[in-house]
């Protein structure tokens, strides 16, 4: 049996089938007609490829020869002209081109295109070129204009965007190598050069492998003006379409290249086109979960509605509610092709409903027409609809009294539909969405979609807007306490030097007592000054000046420093790896070992030990390597109820006296001074046992240093 003559067959139905759905999609755009022109043009070619396999008369065969040049002419120019519309390019020759091309086709009807046919065996008819035949050998050479064309482009273009061309370049330059092969008869090239192995018609399979790759662009990267957006069902149809194909191109490759068809090739095609299904496709075999390799291969542009519970997936990771709305807006913009909507939100400050974010913008925000009661509350707080239709025309009557009442007072907003969101039974805002692009209504798919998607707004809404409330709190919190902790401090830190100047205002001299003042005055002037110097340190939004540093001789040069600075006897031990090279800030790195060598020897006993090592750690990236600074002591440890709040700015244990009263910046300064280097900080301690702090650094920074201003919270 020879299968040959349905390889070109296979091309036309993968080939006008794609054409057709391209064009159906957006039939106003350049290049979806342009698509429709080339596909088409490749269609014919392959209808005359597999007559010219089949008849047995000359007189077929020439009529069937000059069918399929239609394809070849036509389909020159489509190819080069895609080519420009992908690439971005205007060139205001191609009408000009198109013109040449029709005159072309009106000699293809006479002998000067093609004045005889030929039986070349095994290869089928093949047409004798005739004069008009050489002249178009030059447009010809357009396809491989076409790939020279999107090569530049695609070496202009950035690197992550690349990817999107090289399936069409790869399908072009398969098709133009293997058409040019197919002329080769045309042109009296009967066998290759230097060879003695008779041309055969490989255009055909090209086409086929043509249809396959150029789909597989068009819908992963979306590279025509096509948004595919597929039901489940349509998805499923899809898969066994690309699957038909491919195994379709195998039964007819392993037929071309054995010349015959047996059992065994039909077990090969049967066993590659099993894996490839279970490997692609495994919801074929009801397989759920994430498919890798399916995205990959065809993009994540099918099923509809996974594509909406993929982002729904997503909405926890949002920090915060312009972030999720900004999400929001693509998904309603890019994916349902919405033309407009309009988020509306009750202001948490005012209580008045207000537009948060809509498409286009509005020019007033205001929406005082919604308040308790009216109908669009009782509507959705009373009734179990979820979603309001604002098109009458979906209902014979036009839906209840109070539906009707509702759609009234949303007048102001036209569209299709809103949307409740709705907290504890409790109405606090809508979504009206429009109209798609392409006027056509949305479905019983989308509006569940929208539903569910809405419903997840509005529990995000609720606890982005608790979690708002919670850090107002938390702030209020810290400023009430960092009051009461500055007002104590500076108030007993003042007192002295209040008492020596009214002393000294009043001319009395009490000898040993203003001197002792005076000293206790001095004393408290240097802390007052350094409790303002570490505020500031904290509040101000610092960049480091990363610089390559020997950050084991840091160590032990911040070491000897805070041993001779030391207020008790505590000795100080260090250990090193030897030489550590690291990008960092040194001053800010000698300031964060400060504190915390400075609170260990404050916690220790006199005559204990304060050990600070520096180790590097197990490497996991290949990109850096992870540092670890560890102080321990063995001092009285910390409380389990304090050990996550001695982190927090203005939080201390150390409330006793003056001078070694603490301001509870030191720690938070820390946790600054890590963030701003891209490391974390953690603490383990135990009552009596002592407190370990691990500082674990990056060897140098990946990315700019982040906000202090963000880390600092």
């Amino acid at each position: 049996m020879n299968t040959a003559p349905y390889i070109p067959l296979a091309g036309f139905f993968i080939n006008v089938c794609f054409a057709l759905f391209v064009f159906s999609r957006a039939p106003q755009a350049t290049a979806n007609r342009v698509y429709l022109l080339l596909g088409l043009s490749i269609a014919t070619w392959n209808v005359g490829s597999y007559h010219l396999f089949v008849v047995n008369t000359p007189g077929e065969a020439l009529f069937w020869a000059r069918f399929l040049q239609f394809g070849c002419i036509f389909g020159v120019v489509a190819f080069f002209h895609l080519s420009l519309v992908v690439a971005g390019i205007t060139w205001r020759w191609i009408r000009w081109l198109y013109g040449f091309q029709c005159l072309l086709a009106l000699t293809n009807f006479t002998p000067l295109f093609i004045k005889d046919v030929r039986d070349l065996g095994t290869s089928g008819w093949y047409a004798v070129a005739g004069p008009a035949f050489h002249v178009f050998n030059v447009p010809f050479l357009l396809m491989f204009g076409s790939i020279f064309v999107l090569v530049k482009t695609m070496r202009t273009l950035p690197r992550m965007q690349r990817q999107r061309l090289r399936p069409l370049i790869l399908s072009q330059a398969l098709l133009t190598i293997l058409g040019t092969n197919d002329v080769l008869p045309i042109n009296g090239i009967d066998y290759y050069p230097f060879t003695s192995v008779q041309v055969y018609p490989w255009g055909s399979l090209a086409a086929v492998f043509y249809g396959i790759i150029t789909a597989y662009a068009v819908i992963q990267h979306e590279l025509l003006n096509i948004h595919v957006g597929l039901t489940r069902l349509a998805a499923h149809v899809i898969r066994f379409a690309f699957l038909m194909s491919i195994a379709l191109g195998l039964l007819l490759g392993v037929q071309v290249v054995t010349g015959t068809f047996t059992p065994g090739g039909v077990l090969f095609v049967y066993f590659v086109s099993t894996v490839l299904a279970s490997v692609l496709f495994p919801r074929l075999f009801g397989a759920k979960g994430v498919e890798k390799w399916e995205r990959r291969f065809l993009g994540d542009h099918f099923e509809h509605e996974d594509r909406v519970h993929a982002f729904i997936e997503t909405m926890p990771w949002f920090r915060d509610l312009a972030g999720l709305l900004t999400a929001v807006h693509e998904v309603l913009i890019e994916h349902f092709r919405l033309r407009s909507y309009t988020l509306i939100l009750r202001d948490e400050t005012n209580r008045a409903f207000t537009i948060f974010r809509a498409h286009p913008e509005p020019e007033d925000r205001e929406v005082p027409e919604l308040k308790v009661p009216s109908p669009v509350f009782q509507f959705f707080e009373w009734g179990k609809s979820e979603f309001l239709s604002l098109n009458p025309a979906s209902s014979r009557t036009g839906g209840t009294v109070l539906e009707r009442q509702a759609r009234k007072q949303l007048e102001r907003f036209p569209g299709e539909a809103a949307f409740p969101l709705i907290s504890e039974r409790e109405l606090f805002g809508l979504l009206v969405i429009g109209t798609k692009e392409d006027d056509e209504p949305s479905t019983s798919a989308d509006l569940r979609l929208l539903t569910t998607l809405v419903k997840n707004i509005s529990l995000m809404v609720n606890q982005l807007r608790l979690k708002d409330q919670i850090l107002r709190t938390h702030e209020l919190d810290l400023l009430g306490r960092m009051s009461r902790g500055m007002a104590h401090d500076l108030n007993n830190l003042l007192t002295p030097i209040s008492t020596l100047l009214q002393l000294a205002q009043e001319g009395a001299s009490s000898g040993p007592l203003d001197e002792e003042l005076l000293s206790i005055a001095l004393r408290n002037t240097r802390t007052v000054r350094a409790y303002i110097r570490e505020a500031l340190f904290f509040s101000e939004n610092l960049r480091p000046d990363i610089q390559p540093v020997r950050l084991d001789v840091i160590v032990e040069q911040t070491a000897e420093l805070a041993l001779s600075n030391r207020r008790k006897i505590v000795g100080i031990e260090t250990a090193t790896p030897g030489e550590v090279l690291a990008e960092l800030d040194e001053v800010l790195i000698q300031r964060l070992l400060s504190n915390l060598i400075s609170n260990a020897i404050d916690a220790s006993v006199p005559g204990s030990t304060v050990r600070v090592e520096l180790a590097r750690l197990v490497k996991t990236e290949a990109a850096r390597d992870w540092l670890r600074l560890s102080v321990i002591d063995n001092g009285e440890g910390i409380k389990k109820e304090n050990l996550e709040r001695v982190q927090t700015a203005y939080f201390t244990t150390k409330n006793r006296g003056d001078e070694g009263r603490g301001f509870g910046l030191g720690l938070a300064i820390c946790r600054k001074i890590v963030a701003l280097h891209g490391g974390n900080l953690s603490i383990a301690s135990q009552l009596t046992k002592g407190t370990t702090v691990q500082v674990d650094l990056p060897s140098h920074p990946v990315q700019p240093a982040i906000s202090a201003t963000s880390q600092a919270a």
